[in-house]
C-alpha cells in the first residue's frame, strides 16, 4: 500500500540532532541518573570504570540509549512476566560489562575526571 507519508527513520539517539538530540539525551540522562546508576552502577573501580561525565562518549550514549529503549519495551504493560529477566540477561549485563570494561570507552576516566578520547584518523572513501 503507497501513502504519501515520508519514510520514518529508526527512533534511535544517534539518528537525532539539534531539539529532538537534547530532549532524548535528558531524558536518557534521567534514567541513566535515576535508575541505572543507583540500582545496577556498582562500585567504580580501575577493573570496571565509569566516567563521571558519561554522555561526552558517543558509544555510551549509543549503548545507554538501547540498553534504555530495551528497558522501555521490556518493562512496559505489555511485558511479559519473563520480560524483566530478559532484559537483564540480554540488554544489561553485556551492555555494562562493555561500557565498564577496563579497555571500553571509560578507559581512563576516574570519579570525578574524563578523558577525552582520541579517535582514530580515517581517510575518505572513494569509489573507483
Amino acid at each position: 500500500m503507497l501513502t504519501d507519508e515520508p519514510p520514518r527513520k529508526p527512533f534511535f539517539i544517534l539518528y537525532l540532532d539539534g531539539p529532538e538530540y537534547a530532549e532524548e539525551l535528558r531524558r536518557l540522562a534521567a534514567w541513566v541518573e535515576g535508575l541505572l546508576l543507583p540500582v545496577y552502577g556498582g562500585e567504580v573501580t580501575s577493573g570496571a570504570p565509569w566516567c563521571p561525565r558519561w554522555w561526552e562518549h558517543p558509544e555510551a550514549i549509543a549503548y545507554l540509549h538501547g540498553l534504555w529503549l530495551a528497558w522501555q519495551e521490556r518493562t512496559s504493560p505489555r511485558a511479559t512476566p519473563s520480560d524483566p529477566a530478559t532484559w537483564h540477561q540480554n540488554h544489561l549485563w553485556p551492555t555494562m560489562s562493555t561500557l565498564r570494561d577496563p579497555a571500553g570507552p571509560f578507559a581512563g576516566c576516574k570519579p570525578g575526571g574524563h578523558r577525552p578520547k582520541d579517535r582514530p584518523w580515517v581517510e575518505r572513501y572513494e569509489d573507483g
